[in-house]
């Protein structure tokens, strides 16, 4: 990651490349010079002729001076259609996790039973672990796995806030999954303005660290979920200094996971990739938006406990 000026910007097709499994499956975004049309650039005026492609089967016919007819192509991604995809998922998001909230026993009776809260949490949590590996290495985006993803991604972020909220939310504190969905959108807000203001540009080796960070911290709870089932355990998702250290490196590593969706944003839009890909981008940006959540929260939690 670098800022525009300290070099020689890379070629198209190197700014096109991606390390996250996320957007290597988009086949338009990995390949380079591709136009409008869905043929390569070459050297000159960098376009094609107007409607023709490279499969003669493909050509138009009709009178001189008239529009070749063309074959069916999708419209580009465009701005527009990214933050129309994106407030889509992130409102079923909020959607299911109000319903989840509403909808689950009170804990402030003192006789509740907890059985259908963590029910719902690990039912929404196993079930968008799933559905975001499905999307993540799916070659077309399915905006229906998608919406499903974000409903128990909903469902798990629903019930977990209502524990964390009885547990650490005090008059004193306040609520801390209010201030954490706050601090969720402030570090969006401000992660967006340092990349538009400051000109960042994503480089290879930026892309590589963020991937194997993130896989890496995946693999971490994944081993401390083992861990646990066998009584043991390293602490990672505890609320000591280990708990502390891993959330700090969650939520840093969730403002980079956006420095790449909006790198994948501006080069899709740039490169006229077809506009179904507005879903990828919703898909990740959401994936980082509740990353950053998430650790958030532990962050509060544990600065406000006992």
């Amino acid at each position: 990651m670098s800022r525009q000026g300290d070099g020689p910007q890379a070629s198209k097709e190197e700014s096109m490349q991606s390390n996250n499994p996320v957007f290597r499956r988009s086949e338009e975004f990995t390949r380079s010079g591709a136009n409008a049309y869905g043929n390569q650039t070459y050297a000159g005026n960098g376009g094609t002729y107007q409607g023709y492609g490279t499969d003669p089967s493909q050509w138009g016919t009709g009178t001189p001076g008239s529009t070749p007819e063309t074959f069916e192509r999708s419209a580009p991604m465009t701005i527009d259609s990214v933050v129309q995809k994106s407030a889509m998922t992130i409102g079923t998001v909020f959607v299911a996790a109000f319903a989840t909230w509403f909808l689950t026993p009170d804990l402030r009776d003192a006789n509740v039973d907890l059985g259908p809260l963590f029910a719902a949490m690990t039912i929404g949590a196993l079930g968008a672990f799933a559905l975001s590996m499905v999307n993540s290495f799916k070659r077309v985006i399915s905006p229906a796995l998608v919406l499903a993803f974000a409903v128990l991604e909903g469902v798990a972020l629903g019930a977990l806030s209502k524990l964390f909220d009885a547990q650490f939310s005090t008059p004193d504190s306040g609520n801390i999954v209010v201030q954490a969905v706050i601090g969720t959108f402030a570090a969006f807000a401000g992660t967006l303005a340092a990349y538009k203001f400051l000109n960042i540009k994503v480089g290879q080796k930026f892309r590589t660290f963020v991937m194997a960070a993130m896989f890496g911290m995946v693999a971490l709870s994944l081993l401390e979920l083992v861990l646990g089932l066998f009584g043991s355990r390293m602490g990672l998702y505890d609320f000591g200094g280990i708990g502390l250290l891993f959330s700090i490196a969650g939520l840093v590593l969730g403002v980079f996971m956006l420095i790449l969706d909006f790198d994948f944003v501006e080069q899709g839009v740039a490169n006229r990739i077809p506009e179904r890909e507005s879903w990828r981008a919703a898909f990740a940006i959401t994936v980082s938006l509740v990353w950053i959540y998430t650790n958030l929260l532990r962050l509060l939690a544990i600065f406000n406990q006992d």
